[in-house]
């Protein structure tokens, strides 16, 4: 037998989960004000003063800003840590006492999910805005300097965003933060940075050392198709061909060429420039590894010795 649940009813229910989850991370969500300007807002990760935001909401602040509240605190900060890569920063406010978000995994999400986006762009009074999922599997590109690089698995939502929104937090129907609103991209469209596993692990590195350290090639790569040959040997059909190699890398010292075809790394599969760059973590600074690659009609085994990336 069909249950018939009238309109209002559920209104009210999806009002009552959006209001919940507004109550409980409203006292976690600050706004910050950067110096020469600027600003968003931010989550608290722990009692101490933690707090998570946008790398690009810090970025012209000289390491410092003031955070608002909405029970009216107003606290200085600092910069512990940021990530352009990812656009993660941490800081740090003098407290001892603020209430922490639950971080949640946004591994978990599912498209048409509700999700609740909660900024502080005004000071003491948080803005709260409720959507669905749109996408999952976007990827968002951020540079430093001269280094690009693809945030995986970020989060899309029709949760309508606005600048000021930025390093607040996405939120589940549970009051769990999935992810750090990062950017508008388009009417009734943005996109947060989610926080998973990878994520956590750059949170944490920011949080102990202040920094998060990547591997360095030393090489410009995009997507191709394999040859046939030797997508039929391999049971694959793309992998990353060398755009262009940078004199005195890792890579020109172990003679990668440009249309180098790279199809594994120390014996992984690699098929797009987003399975490269996951290997490119700080454990494998200064640890030789071997690169599969395919010129021409033969397969090659190069090894080499990753740096540092210089962000």
């Amino acid at each position: 037998m069909a249950i018939e649940v009238s309109d209002a009813e559920a209104l009210d229910a999806y009002s009552s989960a959006v209001t919940a989850v507004a109550e409980r991370l409203a006292p976690s969500v600050a706004n910050l004000r950067v110096r020469r300007g600027g600003g968003g807002s931010a989550v608290v990760i722990s009692p101490d003063g933690f707090l998570l935001t946008s790398a690009h909401v810090v970025a012209a602040g000289r390491g410092r800003g003031r955070a608002s509240f909405v029970d009216g605190r107003e606290l200085d900060f600092s910069v512990v840590g940021a990530d352009p890569l990812s656009d993660l920063a941490v800081l740090r406010a003098d407290a001892r006492d603020l209430v922490a978000a639950e971080l949640g995994d946004a591994e978990r999400l599912r498209v048409g999910q509700l999700v609740v986006a909660i900024g502080n762009p005004h000071g003491f009074g948080g803005s709260v805005t409720a959507g669905v999922v749109s996408a999952l599997g976007r990827s968002l590109p951020t540079r430093s300097g001269a280094n690009v690089r693809y945030v995986d698995n970020v989060i899309q939502t029709d949760a309508a965003l606005n600048p000021g929104n930025s390093g607040g937090a996405l939120a589940d129907g549970r009051g769990r933060v999935v992810g750090v609103n990062t950017a508008v991209a388009g009417v009734g469209l943005g996109l947060a940075v989610p926080i998973n596993e990878a994520t956590r692990k750059i949170v944490g590195a920011l949080m102990r050392e202040g920094r998060y350290r990547r591997a360095y090639l030393g090489i410009a790569g995009g997507p191709r198709p394999l040859p046939p040959r030797v997508a039929a040997e391999l049971g694959r059909r793309e992998c990353v061909e060398v755009v262009n190699v940078v004199e005195g890398s890792p890579a020109a010292a172990a003679g990668l060429r440009p249309e180098d075809m790279i199809v594994a790394v120390d014996g992984t599969p690699v098929e797009t420039v987003d399975d490269l760059q996951r290997f490119m973590v700080a454990e494998l600074i200064g640890r030789r590894v071997e690169l599969t690659v395919v010129r021409g009609d033969r397969t090659h085994a190069l090894t080499l010795t990753p740096v540092e990336l210089d962000g």
